[in-house]
């Protein structure tokens, strides 16, 4: 009997693709379109261009489905987009984090969510187009995440959330694949989003203004405050720390006769520390909501490489256990621009051991 998938169609090319190769592998496929945005004001930010977000996404989703004579649904989860990632997104800026929405995402809806409506529907997996390889290891006895083949579009940074059960319950069928074999197979079966552009930032923010959407959007009140140096000086008025973000450099509003950047915002002052570029270098941070995959639990410590960054190299660094959900990370080299909010990712090798939640 074929096993049934049901795969996350966002009417981008990758999706597309990975409903294609399931289909051509026999698995008994069906797409699913997530309609996420709460309200017309919050889909109107949003660039056509970006996935997740517009009718015409829908429409190229349902189309490819039509093509490839599967059946396609849309599914609403705008409330638990609304609650778990929006709202997650607000108090973040608020506590003077920068967070990454598309983690929270991926953990509360695209993954565990989908899961769930799929099994209600009798299907046995979910599958999604993002660059990255499941794979269920024998002596551990746990499923791994592990990094693309096209390192260049692998994906595992973001994924690093997902449980042993959400592991279980998906297929990556592009994992194994460049993005230029994916285009091919778009064009050879003439699909209608062959040369779609990739998507980029944050699908419900437009053009990367998250000031703009939390004050426009959410009601969110940019509170004036000053700008300090290290030694807590003040050296100017800033327009709200939802404005700013660790390293930020350009739009500060404030003129020094020397390059500055921001080191750290201090929510309970209400201020912006601003400094050098060497003062952006650390050695050291603290992560914790951590989500461990190839290990139950972290023990004891761990060399390692890790990243804070989607587009960052990893670097060598030791990860040591502090207590039940906190863990200190120690990298051989200073990385520049360690933004609380913003996730940090352990590898050995290409396999995701887990990550967590900068906090310090």
């Amino acid at each position: 009997m074929k096993k049934k998938v049901m795969v996350a169609m966002s009417g981008g090319v990758d999706s597309s693709v990975a409903a294609v190769l399931l289909r051509d592998q026999g698995y008994d496929v069906c797409g699913a379109t997530l309609k996420l945005f709460s309200d017309e004001d919050v889909l109107t930010s949003c660039s056509r261009t970006r996935t997740c977000c517009s009718l015409e996404d829908v429409e190229d989703a349902r189309s490819v489905c039509h093509k490839l004579g599967i059946d396609h649904f849309v599914f609403n989860f705008k409330e638990t987009f609304q609650n778990e990632v929006i709202q997650k997104f607000k108090r973040s800026y608020e506590e003077g984090m920068t967070p990454n929405p598309c983690i929270d995402c991926n953990r509360y809806v695209k993954f565990s969510k989908l899961i769930q409506r799929a099994l209600l529907m009798g299907k046995d997996y979910i599958a999604t187009g993002h660059y990255a390889r499941i794979e269920y290891d024998d002596i551990s006895g746990r499923y791994l995440l592990k990094r693309a083949v096209d390192l260049s579009k692998d994906q595992s940074y973001v994924l690093y959330v997902l449980s042993q059960h959400d592991l279980s319950k998906t297929l990556l069928p592009l994992g194994g694949m460049f993005k230029s074999q994916v285009r091919k197979i778009a064009e050879e079966r003439d699909l209608i989003n062959a040369r779609k552009p990739d998507s980029q930032d944050i699908c419900f923010v437009k053009d990367g203004d998250y000031a703009g959407f939390l004050e426009n959007m959410m009601g969110v009140q940019s509170k004036k405050g000053y700008f300090v140096d290290r030694e807590g000086r003040v050296l100017g008025e800033h327009k709200g720390i939802i404005h700013y973000t660790v390293g930020q450099r350009k739009g500060l509003g404030i003129a020094l006769g020397k390059p500055a950047y921001v080191i750290s915002k201090n929510k309970d002052y209400n201020t912006v520390t601003l400094g050098s570029e060497e003062d952006l270098y650390s050695k050291t941070l603290k992560a914790s909501d951590l989500n461990m995959i190839a290990l139950e639990k972290l023990t004891a410590p761990m060399k390692v490489t890790a990243k804070t960054r989607y587009s960052q190299k990893e670097t060598e660094a030791i990860i040591y256990p502090e207590g039940e959900d906190l863990i200190v990370v120690e990298f051989a080299h200073k990385q520049r621009a360690i933004t609380p909010g913003q996730a940090v990712v352990f590898y050995d090798g290409d396999i995701v051991v887990g990550g967590g939640t900068i906090v310090s």
